[in-house]
């Protein structure tokens, strides 16, 4: 016999049923004005891509108390979630009977691979009814995804979110998504399961361009940021006093303070995004502002800034290495400050 667990929350309970392979969950939501009760059952849901976000994410889902079953190319990277409730598959086509699949994959060839290559997650003649995509993709490639999937049945929601593994971690991601509305509703306690907020903005890939030029702005802070503190620091002001300051003032944000520590103890070997990651996104940054015609001066600097620290090789390291490169740009060499230094993210 399974074992029983329930949740309540205003005039909605949940309750879970442990049996076979997971949890099962069926919810009652009462309308207080008729007195009636309806219930619904379960629904399965799995995951393809357990990057440091894909991992956080789902850690999040099942400390929400959802199962989900999980699929990673690099099956080591997979196992440690089955320590969190996940269940860990053999392969994308087992993914295939869920109702609804995640996707965090990092680029558009990646989606495609794992969606409609050779044992694709719809390559087969079993299928999922939703596909929910939280990559940083293009607008464009994303569009092509979607007439694939909805010429086969399956609905399609871009579901972009802001933050890095670490915000992921703390639940504070921002989820903004586009897609047809209904599905949006249907997929919604799932995003807020993995957030602070769940946004929808319209339908087709409008998430997409909100996800481009999220990043672009992601990538020209980060830029304009190592240029002051370098000109603080160089002018005699500690690192850690002005970057505590910048947090304080009106110019302050959950992105400069998350920023802080490593920007502070110059441990960039904690990798939370890669310069080339950046510098693709810089580039679908300036792609979308060629194709709706705005200029972009800005982005179009720091884009250079990022493919420079590219081509000089950093690879697996924080892109906040920009600091190092734009300190020697000036003359001055930094050292890692051993000082304490809040990252906003604690409860």
């Amino acid at each position: 016999m399974g074992s029983w667990l329930f949740s309540d929350r205003k005039s909605d309970f949940q309750f879970f049923r442990c049996h076979g392979r997971g949890w099962a969950t069926h919810s009652a939501a009462i309308d207080n004005d008729r007195q009636e009760t309806r219930v619904v059952s379960s629904k399965r849901m799995g995951w393809i891509g357990l990057g440091r976000m894909g991992e956080a994410m789902v850690k999040r889902l099942t400390q929400a108390g959802h199962t989900v079953e999980v699929w990673n190319r690099t099956a080591a990277k997979a196992a440690p979630l089955a320590e969190y409730g996940a269940v860990v598959v053999n392969s994308k086509q087992d993914l295939s009977t869920c109702d609804t699949v995640f996707t965090m994959v990092s680029t558009t060839n990646d989606l495609k691979e794992v969606l409609f290559g050779e044992g694709g997650l719809v390559a087969g003649a079993r299928r999922p009814r939703v596909v929910v995509d939280s990559s940083s993709i293009s607008q464009e490639g994303s569009a092509e995804i979607r007439a694939k999937l909805e010429a086969l049945g399956i609905a399609y929601l871009c579901a972009p979110v802001s933050g890095n593994a670490k915000v992921a971690k703390a639940g504070k991601l921002l989820v903004v998504a586009s897609g047809p509305r209904s599905i949006y509703d249907e997929a919604e306690p799932y995003l807020a399961a993995m957030s602070r907020k769940a946004m929808w903005v319209g339908e087709g890939e409008l998430a997409r361009v909100w996800k481009i030029a999220h990043n672009t702005m992601f990538g020209v802070i980060i830029q304009n940021l190592c240029e002051i503190t370098v000109l603080a620091e160089k002018a005699g002001i500690p690192r850690h006093v002005f970057l505590e300051s910048i947090n304080d003032s009106v110019l302050g944000s959950m992105y400069t303070r998350y920023k802080t520590p490593v920007l502070t103890k110059l441990n960039f070997e904690q990798v939370t995004f890669t310069p080339k990651l950046l510098l693709k996104d810089m580039d679908l940054g300036l792609g979308a502002a060629k194709a709706h015609g705005v200029a972009m001066p800005a982005a179009a600097a720091t884009r250079e800034s990022i493919a420079r620290m590219v081509g000089r090789g950093y690879d697996d390291i924080d892109f906040a290495v920009l600091l190092k490169e734009t300190a020697a740009d000036a003359g001055l060499q930094i050292q890692p400050l051993d000082v304490d230094v809040s990252d906003g993210l604690s409860n």
